[in-house]
Formats: C-alpha cells, sequence, structure tokens
C-alpha cells in the first residue's frame, strides 16, 4: 500500500493547491516516484562515491571514450518552433507574475521558466509558480498570446540536489526535480504537444551521461503514460558541472531522441571547479570580477568544445545569460553602455557559432535581436558551422587564470552571499545588485570562492593580506552595515540580514566544502521556518 503525505495548502493559495493536485494529479506523481526510485537513489550513490573518489585520489578527468565517440550519429530532429533558438529571457520565476506575463509578451523565442537557479523552491512559491504556468498552457492568463502564438517555455526544474520537503511517499521526502517535471508535465504535456510547443525543458546540474540515462527513462515513461508521441519531450542540458563537460557526447548519445543541445554558462559551471577541485592549491581561482570571464582560456574553451560537440551531432549549442541590468534613463551614458557591453559579449558567442543564448533584462532584446539579424547569418541557426579546427585537450578545461584577490571583490562575493540568503529568507530566488541580477549561480561561485581563498590562504592584491577567516569575519562585518541600511528598513528584514550573515559565515567556514548553497539553505531551519510563514 502506498503512503502520501501532501502538506496543507499554503494560506490565500487554497484555489491553486486544489487545481494542481487533483486525485489523478497525485497518482500520476506517485508513480513517477515509485517507478524511478531505485535509479534516484543509484544516482545519489554515484555521486557520493565519485566524490569519495576524489578527495581520496584527486585527478584530472579524462574524456568519456566509448564505441559511440566514432560512430555517425545525429540527434533526432527537432520541430518548427525550436529550430531558431537565437534568445531566451532567462530566470523567469514564474511565481512573479508580472515579471513572468511580460516574458510571454516578448519578442523572443524561449522563456526560461525557472524553478531553478533564479527561483525559491518555497511551498507558497511552487504552488503560485506551477499555477501561472498551468494558467499560460491553458489560455487563461489575460493580454497575452495564446500558448501557440507566445514564446515556447523552457521548463527549468530543480536540479537532483533538491528535495521536496513538503510531499512524502513511503516515508521518503521526494527528489523536487520529479515534483516539478511530473506536475507540469500532468497539467500541461498535452496542450503543449497539440500545438508543437512543449513540453521542453532545461535540465541542471547534471554530473555526467548516466544522469543523462536516467532522465531519458523518465521521458519515455511519461511519454508513453501521458499517450504523448515519443519524442515530443525535448530538453537542453546545461553543462554547468565540470565533470559533465568531459561526457558531452555521451550524455547527447543518452538524449538523443529528446535532445535539444547542450548549453554552456559560467558562474555555476566555475563554482564547480572549485566543488571537485578546490581543496588542491593548484586550482585556486582567483577574483572572478578581474578575472574571470568568457574571454579565458578555461571558459573559451569550454564553450568551443560545446559548440564543436553539438554542431557535430547537430544539436544546438547555446551559450548563458547576460545579467547586466539597463538603468531607468535611457538617454543616460549608463544606458548605452550596459547594450554595448552586452552586445560585445553576445556577437563574441555568435561569433564563437552559437545558436543562442539568454539575457535576463527584457529591455535588451530588441537590441540582441538586432544583433541576430546582422551577424546570424541566413539560416535559424549555426549549427552547419563544425567549430574550430583544433583539438580541444582535458587540460584545457582546467587551465585557470593566474591572479589573486582584490579588496573589492572580496567584499563584492561576501555582499552577493549574505544578500541571496536574505533573499531566499524573503522568498525570492535573484535579485538587482549594483546593475547585474544576481541568482544562486552568482551565490555559489561567490561562497565558494571566499570558502576556498580561505582554505589556501590567497594573497589580496591591494593590500599584501591573507586571506584568513578573521579577515573575512572582519570584511562581513564591514558590509553588513550599508546593505542593512539599503535593504532592511524594518526589524524584521534587519533580523533576516543578521540571520542571512550567520549563515553566510558559517557555510564559509565549513572544513568540508557544502556541494550546493541551495541544498544547505533548502534544509537549514531558519530558513524553513522563514518559508513557512510567508
Amino acid at each position: 500500500m502506498t503512503n502520501v503525505f501532501l502538506n496543507s495548502p499554503p494560506k490565500g493559495l487554497e484555489k491553486e493547491f486544489n487545481v494542481l493536485f487533483t486525485s489523478e494529479a497525485i497518482e500520476f506523481l506517485t508513480e513517477l516516484v515509485i517507478q524511478f526510485d531505485r535509479k534516484v537513489e543509484e544516482l545519489y550513490s554515484t555521486r557520493l562515491s565519485r566524490k569519495c573518489d576524489f578527495k581520496n585520489t584527486p585527478k584530472i578527468p579524462k574524456f568519456l571514450k566509448s564505441e559511440i565517440t566514432h560512430q555517425e550519429w545525429k540527434v533526432a530532429p527537432v520541430g518548427k518552433r525550436l529550430q531558431n533558438r537565437h534568445l531566451d529571457l532567462g530566470d523567469v520565476s514564474p511565481t512573479n507574475y508580472e515579471h513572468f506575463t511580460a516574458a510571454l509578451c516578448a519578442d523572443v523565442q524561449g522563456i526560461q521558466v525557472d524553478f531553478d537557479d533564479g527561483h525559491c523552491p518555497s511551498w507558497g512559491n511552487q504552488i503560485a509558480g506551477l499555477f501561472n504556468v498551468y494558467q499560460a498552457v491553458h489560455n487563461q492568463l489575460p493580454n497575452v498570446p495564446l500558448i501557440q502564438k507566445a514564446p515556447i517555455l523552457m521548463l527549468r526544474p530543480r536540479a537532483w540536489n533538491m528535495l521536496e520537503h513538503n510531499v512524502t511517499i513511503n516515508g521518503k521526502e521526494i527528489p523536487g526535480p520529479l515534483f516539478d517535471f511530473g506536475l507540469l508535465c500532468f497539467h500541461n504535456a498535452e496542450i503543449l504537444s497539440q500545438y508543437d510547443s512543449g513540453p521542453f525543458f532545461y535540465l541542471s546540474k547534471m554530473e555526467g551521461f548516466n544522469e543523462a540515462h536516467l532522465w531519458n527513462d523518465i521521458f519515455t515513461w511519461t511519454q508513453l503514460r501521458l499517450r504523448i508521441p515519443y519524442g515530443t519531450i525535448k530538453a537542453c542540458v546545461l553543462i554547468e558541472n565540470i565533470l559533465s563537460s568531459f561526457e558531452m557526447e555521451s550524455i547527447l548519445f543518452e538524449l538523443r531522441d529528446h535532445s535539444l543541445g547542450l548549453n554552456c554558462g559560467i558562474w555555476d559551471y566555475a563554482a564547480s571547479i572549485i566543488n571537485k577541485f578546490g581543496s588542491d592549491a593548484a586550482f585556486v581561482l582567483p577574483d572572478r570580477n578581474k578575472y574571470v570571464n568568457m574571454n579565458r582560456h578555461f571558459l573559451k574553451k569550454y564553450m568551443e568544445l560545446v559548440v564543436k560537440t553539438c554542431h557535430r551531432r547537430k544539436a544546438h549549442a547555446t551559450g548563458g545569460m547576460a545579467a547586466l541590468l539597463l538603468p531607468a534613463d535611457k538617454n543616460s551614458k549608463e544606458y548605452k553602455s550596459v547594450i554595448d557591453k552586452v552586445t560585445a559579449a553576445k556577437l563574441a558567442e555568435v561569433r564563437a557559432g552559437v545558436d543562442g543564448f539568454m539575457v535576463y533584462d527584457l529591455g535588451l532584446v530588441p537590441s540582441i535581436n538586432q544583433l541576430w539579424k546582422e551577424y546570424g547569418g541566413p539560416f535559424p541557426n549555426q549549427i552547419s558551422y563544425p567549430g574550430i579546427p583544433i583539438e580541444i585537450t582535458e587540460a584545457d578545461l582546467l587551465k585557470l587564470p593566474k591572479g589573486g584577490v582584490t579588496i573589492n571583490g572580496l567584499r563584492h562575493n561576501i555582499s552577493v552571499g549574505i544578500l541571496f540568503i536574505f533573499n531566499w529568507l524573503n522568498g525570492k530566488g535573484h535579485f538587482p545588485y549594483k546593475g547585474s541580477v544576481e541568482d544562486s549561480a552568482t551565490a555559489e561561485i561567490s561562497r565558494s570562492q571566499i570558502w576556498q581563498w580561505i582554505r589556501h590562504g590567497a594573497q589580496v592584491e591591494d593590500s599584501n593580506e591573507i586571506v584568513t577567516r578573521q579577515l573575512v569575519n572582519n570584511y562581513a562585518t564591514d558590509v553588513i552595515k550599508p546593505l542593512a541600511e539599503e535593504y532592511a528598513k524594518t526589524t524584521q528584514e534587519k533580523i533576516k540580514l543578521f540571520e542571512a550573515f550567520d549563515v553566510f559565515l558559517e557555510i564559509v567556514n565549513h572544513r568540508e566544502f557544502p556541494d550546493f548553497l541551495t541544498t544547505y539553505l533548502n534544509d537549514e531551519h531558519i530558513v524553513r521556518k522563514a518559508h513557512a510563514k510567508l
């Protein structure tokens, strides 16, 4: 007998809860979780075993070679609506109704409907976000295009590191990705498939081809269970874990009937290098604001490898998200400067052969569309471009830039880390800070760098100081006052900000590197208590 526990609906969301959690939906979700329970446990065990192997015998991975490497195969063709993947809007949490509906009206190819990096998965946010997607797909939202005319919804469920604490099946809290994927598919897959509009997904934080194999099995089972044609579900894998970069071709192969290519970002990927190799002083990553960008060797080669691998197999290769925000004054020099910076960076990606990328600010859309019009060529994508004719080696992917730490970089990382935790306590997954949007990816690299700099006593260029626990405590104490003045107006907000301060200092001083900031927060009592009150 199956035992299912479902937490009660958040206050004010009873109607939305009842629409989502019908008896049929609960039955489907239960079947999905039970069907893949053993394989999910194997995934977690494999991750843990691999982590222990790296700790005991650290070594640079080798590209995964198998019989498929030299065989001629291609991913399955995609439908008409997926041929052009030039521009998606990133970090669009469907919980934010105003942002979500504005994105549905934008002149873009897709929307990253985000339950992951740009979203805070409180129980209320999950219900509100899933319901807003339901309304969009069922054409129940006012003043937005019909779903078949709107940008495609690129649904991003949570990654495997996240659990859904509000649902238990047979005595076990269920994986967050299965909760998100299951409800998104059950309520929306049939309608989306009728209009050649999905369901389409971004898959986050994958660590290897075995995890792609699991997702392919999940897609196959879901299509059969919901009676939609095999191959309808398509997914773009975000290569944001260093281990996945050595298994790209096998990842594409495992998902070849359901593939929408691979995506490369920057900050989750860079943070994963610290995660996997951070205990080795040879892999200290310098100040990210000064020394880390897509022109650096390890990131440039990473993007080139994504393009070469995808295009060889006739799959789309897409780039990351431009996080810069436009100022309010359209006539200001700063406004033009942001447009110039974003278009220059994205032009470099176009010339590298990518088939698309993301921006956050809707105001950047006209400029990016013009960029593609001028430089994108006559076809809807650049898949015919084979990539650079130069071999990319394993060492290329881990040739990190040289440099140290700056005081500004130290303060910036501390501020981003504290503010991210503060915003999570308030149920928000991303926020503006100093002209950019910050989300869990930038928070991950921020706290990861601080942890690594403390661990290896990195040198501060400006002052010749060594980064120590005490030095970080001093700078954190120094930045908290201006942060409080700007972001914490009420007594309750001040309490949450200082709670964020404490949690941040706790996580950057752990003996063992916590794998994911979001997992840490999702399981943190302070955060769960705060979310219960939202």
